[in-house]
């Protein structure tokens, strides 16, 4: 799976930002869902760590790209 991301052109560079990116959409996911739910905090948490739950993925993938780049 990792070298065929790698022949599509993905870079490690790329799943870092990534990474980086929903970090911040993380923050601003929890707080859009605070500010305009009814629900409450509970909700705005589970939305916010759901997307939070992306970014160690996206730098996995950064390593796992990075070792692929070496190889070549």
């Amino acid at each position: 799976m990792i070298s065929k991301l790698s022949e599509l052109g993905v870079t490690s560079e790329m799943a870092y930002y990534a990474g980086f990116a929903s970090i911040g959409l993380t923050f601003l996911t929890w707080l859009a869902s605070v500010k305009k739910e009814d629900a409450g905090k509970d909700a705005a948490e589970r939305k916010g760590l759901f997307v939070g739950e992306w970014a160690p993925t996206f730098f996995a993938l950064g390593v796992a790209l990075r070792i692929e780049e070496s190889k070549k």
